[in-house]
């Protein structure tokens, strides 16, 4: 799972964002960038994600937010072409090459479990879009790449406030569409996961202000193949965990069954939080290579975000709940 080979989006100057737009973080904070200015400005798209974007992104308006690590963002044409999204392949370019199929529009999403209000609500219903916010996270995979990404979303909580958990939920599970017509991975005869797609985090890390969910990226909407028209985005947890396409919210008073701990247990954990001091089996976690940086870098404990969710794993042995 380690990358070794120059990656796709690297190979031509011209596909990625000019230095200008996406280091001026000056001027992308008092406006974000709209995929269709940010094209204008330098052919920020290559190829294979114009491929995967041919309905028009609407920019998005936002409040920005003290949100930022105060790092470079990654290139957008990184962002949008280099994505682990199974369901369209398992190559990095498979999701931005495939993933035009996906209809985005309109999006309903099954509300159930323990809730007072479960229902099957419209996209617009659950996402306040007079309420979105612009947060910069950096993002860690479990393969030990990263990148620097401004997400633009709600809160999580503000989305549970709205279909009510009862007292005893203890747990919030998710599910990404799985329809073998849109999805070319559904379908192939060797499936990598169990579809559909499924995670889960405990209520506490769910109503965390850190927990978001986005619909959009660089201030326009979400590209298909980064989990259009809703992600959620866990950034102090391996990216895995940051489930796309959200079709299905359930509340439960049980630990939820997540598709990558039911393939490989041995290798991924419910909570996957980022953790130098726990090796993936088959790799060190102690450095991850920052996608658009030449090198390595040391990976932060909870991805440099221990100041405000550490103190949710107090008392836990973090090798054994990995």
């Amino acid at each position: 799972m380690l990358i070794k080979s120059r990656a796709k989006w690297e190979e031509r100057e011209s596909a990625i964002t000019p230095e200008k737009v996406y280091l001026n973080r000056r001027s992308f904070m008092s406006g974000a960038v709209g995929a269709a200015s940010a094209i204008a400005a330098g052919g920020v798209l290559a190829d294979a994600a114009v491929a995967s974007t041919e309905r028009t992104l609407k920019e998005l308006q936002a409040k920005t937010t003290s949100f930022d690590p105060g790092e470079a963002l990654t290139p957008f044409a990184a962002v949008t072409q280099y994505n682990n999204f199974y369901e369209f392949g398992t190559g990095k370019s498979d999701p931005a090459e495939n993933a035009w199929r996906l209809q985005p529009k309109p999006w309903m999403v099954k509300v159930d479990g323990m809730v007072d209000r479960p229902g099957m609500y419209d996209f617009d219903d659950l996402i306040d879009m007079n309420a979105l916010e612009q947060r910069i996270y950096r993002l860690r995979c479990v393969e030990a790449w990263s990148m620097v990404i401004p997400w633009i979303g709600i809160p999580l909580s503000n989305i549970l406030r709205k279909i009510e958990p009862q007292s005893g939920a203890k747990y919030v599970a998710f599910e990404t569409l799985a329809d073998k017509k849109q999805m070319n991975g559904v379908k192939s005869f060797f499936n990598v996961l169990d579809w559909p797609y499924r995670e889960g985090l405990r209520m506490d890390e769910a109503m965390n202000d850190l927990a978001f969910m986005a619909v959009g990226l660089y201030g326009a909407e979400l590209p298909n193949q980064n989990g259009a028209p809703m992600r959620l985005v866990v950034p102090w947890k391996y990216g895995f965990k940051s489930i796309k396409s959200i079709v299905r919210i359930s509340l439960t008073d049980k630990m939820p069954e997540t598709s990558w701990n039911l393939s490989a247990p041995q290798e991924y954990g419910f909570y996957s939080n980022v953790n130098p001091e726990v090796d993936h089996p088959r790799w060190s976690q102690k450095q991850e290579r920052r996608i658009g940086e030449f090198g390595r870098r040391e990976t932060l404990m909870f991805n440099g975000y221990g100041d405000m969710v550490a103190d949710l794993y107090a008392g836990m042995d973090l090798r054994k709940n990995f």
